[in-house]
């Protein structure tokens, strides 16, 4: 095993990419299939500030880029953590964390950045499934901070699969209620949910059948009381042939035409405009774009929707011009 010897140092400095060289400190089991990362500066130097909700972009090697939500403690400036779950049918991501990723080997991230924001209410109610326990670490800490009423539901296929169980029991003893599949069957939604409250904000995070459910069954809660972040795009419906369109580029002054099957993050990138990006799905957020005129085919999984009819920004990566022309701020 390697060692990492910390320092005491400066701030740790990211590049002009945002992007940061850290040190794998510990690696451990938190869970039957899932293993937690502390990441830290090779020399002690303090790390980006975050607040609950954020994520980073692990840049596992060139060609494998995966997001995971920080779940560590916000106030610590010298380390970061994250929790990666075994997916047997992934990417390779997961894969590459659990069986090549060890202590003291170098990482590169990117981020933090923020789509999952924790809002101010009077009252929250957390439903996690699986992994999705991830984001809510940070959010229960701060809810508990200023001692807001919340209360958490976490299901998971067995207790054995689900991940800071134990710790939860014993920090939130009165505020979490777990529900391993094996035991209760699946989440009752509507039991859970109860009747709309303008005053609980609804955050939900875990496998796309949970999310779907929490969304059908807050169909009548107020507008922008459900909050939800996804680990996979939400299916789309399949888009009509597209005729091309042009993307005016305002601050490189140029103008690239989308055609076929390409997309505005290609047509841009061929253009040689640097753009941020990792996901190429919709999920992670990392290639918002403003949008300074134009309609927008929003076909991502991150905005709201009410910023979707606000029409201000964009995920470059999956969503289209709905006329034939957009200008972008890029």
């Amino acid at each position: 095993m390697k060692l990492l010897h910390r320092l005491r140092g400066p701030k740790a400095v990211a590049d002009v990419s945002g992007e940061l060289d850290l040190v794998v400190e510990r690696k451990e089991a938190v869970s039957d299939g899932v293993v937690r990362l502390t990441l830290a500066d090779a020399l002690g130097g303090d790390l980006p500030r975050w607040s609950p909700g954020a994520h980073v972009d692990l840049l596992l090697r060139p060609d494998l880029v995966r997001q995971y939500s920080l779940c560590g403690d916000t106030e610590d400036r010298s380390r970061l953590q994250v929790a990666v779950l075994r997916e047997p049918d992934g990417r390779g991501g997961s894969a590459y964390v659990h069986d090549e990723l060890r202590e003291g080997d170098a990482l590169r991230i990117r981020g933090p950045r923020n789509n999952f924001p924790l809002v101010r209410a009077q009252r929250y109610l957390f439903v996690a499934g699986g992994i999705g326990i991830t984001p809510f670490l940070p959010m229960m800490a701060a809810a508990e901070a200023t001692r807001a009423d919340w209360r958490l539901v976490y299901g998971g296929r067995t207790r054995a699969s689900m991940a800071f169980a134990d710790h939860l029991a014993r920090t939130y003893t009165h505020h979490v209620l777990l529900r391993p599949q094996d035991q209760y069957g699946l989440l009752d939604l509507p039991a859970v949910l109860g009747e709309p409250d303008p005053h609980t904000a609804v955050y939900t995070c875990g496998p796309e059948p949970l999310l779907s459910a929490v969304e059908e069954t807050c169909d009548d809660w107020p507008e922008g009381a459900l909050h939800l972040e996804r680990f996979a795009p939400r299916r789309r419906a399949v888009a009509p042939h597209r005729a091309p369109f042009d993307v005016e580029l305002a601050r490189s002054a140029r103008t690239v035409t989308v055609s076929g099957s390409k997309t505005v993050l290609q047509a841009v990138q061929e253009a040689g405009v640097r753009v941020s990006a990792s996901c190429a799905e919709g999920i992670c957020g990392s290639c918002e774009t403003t949008v300074l005129s134009g309609e927008i085919d929003h076909q991502d999984s991150v905005l709201s929707s009410a910023e979707r009819a606000e029409g201000r920004k964009m995920m470059i990566c999956v969503s289209q011009a709905k006329g034939d022309h957009l200008v972008l701020d890029l």
